[in-house]
């Protein structure tokens, strides 16, 4: 598997696949696929070279994963989109593509990196604990139609 730098026309892709795999394994409504268009929107229309990146993970011509980085504050990156296949689980794609956006959150200034998910998510934050990520926040919301626990980590870069 290889990975490669996020182009635009990669966004619709990245916006279905959030919609669809959500909604099939955490009930999620068409609101989260709303959200992640706008995210994906956003990033295609304000990327700034050098502060904001995004990788699509690729296999045999297909998509695979997706993950970016963008500037959420002066030294701080936010991490964005981490998305795998379910097929592409357990291959170490989601190590490789992390270790990716962590590479370039160091080589480009930030000192720290943030990310925002889900409790429900237990493997996204297994690899996030791996990867010298602490839980700073944790809060019961109703989100995309769902009761969820909303988490924030973030780790020293």
């Amino acid at each position: 598997m290889d990975i490669r730098p996020f182009i635009p026309t990669d966004g619709p892709w990245v916006s279905a696949r959030h919609g669809a795999l959500y909604a099939a394994e955490e009930g999620f409504d068409a609101s989260f696929e709303i959200l992640v268009a706008g995210i994906v929107a956003d990033f295609i229309a304000t990327r700034q070279e050098g502060r904001d990146a995004g990788w699509i993970g690729w296999r045999d011509g297909q998509r695979m994963g997706s993950i970016f980085v963008v500037e959420e504050a002066p030294g701080v990156a936010k991490l964005r989109l981490f998305l795998l296949e379910p097929e592409a689980r357990g291959t170490g794609l989601a190590q490789r593509m992390l270790e990716t956006a962590l590479g370039f959150a160091r080589d480009h200034g930030y000192e720290k990196m943030r990310l925002w998910t889900h409790e429900s998510h237990a493997a996204a934050g297994r690899i996030y604990a791996r990867n010298g990520f602490r839980l700073v926040e944790s809060e019961a919301k109703r989100s995309f139609g769902q009761d969820v626990i909303a988490q924030i980590w973030e780790r020293d870069l």
